[in-house]
């Protein structure tokens, strides 16, 4: 089965902002277009994945990320994580009904395209799916199959939240660069320890990056 990605990403002026104690108010930007970067680029070499489209309104993250092949949809509602993500979902099966759609993170530095292809293969037997965070709390990837809304619920406890939705938890392992979200300077820490992408790799350069 091929995948269509959702990835939201906000205005990179307001992105980021937990990573205050790593990055400075004008590096953040560039770190959070790192990331959104370097997600997609592992997204797209991905062999379960057919296409990303982007739901942005930051010019600068639209332009760089069309650059590396993401179609770019206009955030329209303008009201958060979880109407954005359904916004883009529904503007992708008004192009493709028939597609099945997975919302992604945009904040996977370390991603590995042939891990995002577990992941989605795993999805792929059930109408939806997510996988959680490495913290065990959050979601980083909400997958439903052709005929399934995408009924995303991400924010505070959207483990549990998806969870009771009725989505299936996917319970895998050896998929860590797909669980790896960076919120926090422990958690950019943690990526750079798995491996993350050369745009990443570059901007986090001299950045002092927390102990656990």
């Amino acid at each position: 089965m091929q995948w269509t990605l959702v990835i939201p990403l906000k205005p990179l002026a307001r992105a980021k902002s937990r990573l205050s104690d790593t990055a400075a108010d004008e590096l953040r930007p560039g770190l959070a277009l790192a990331f959104a970067q370097d997600t997609v680029a592992a997204a797209l070499a991905s062999p379960a994945v057919a296409d990303v489209a982007v739901v942005t309104n930051d010019p600068l993250a639209a332009r760089e990320l069309t650059a590396l092949g993401a179609r770019i949809v206009p955030d329209e509602p303008r009201a958060g994580l979880n109407a954005a993500l359904a916004y883009g979902a529904g503007a992708v099966r008004a192009r493709r009904p028939e597609s099945a759609v997975a919302a992604l993170n945009a904040d996977l530095p370390a991603l590995r395209p042939l891990e995002l292809a577990r992941v989605l293969d795993a999805a792929a037997e059930f109408p939806r799916a997510f996988l959680p965070d490495a913290a065990a709390i959050g979601t980083t990837l909400l997958a439903a199959r052709e005929g399934q809304e995408l009924r995303p619920t991400f924010g505070t406890d959207s483990r549990a939240r998806h969870r009771a939705s009725g989505a299936v938890e996917l319970c895998l392992t050896g998929v860590d660069s797909v669980r790896q979200d960076v919120d926090t300077g422990e958690d950019l820490r943690m990526a750079l320890a798995l491996g993350v992408g050369p745009r990443t790799a570059a901007v986090s350069a001299g950045l002092l990056i927390p102990d656990l």
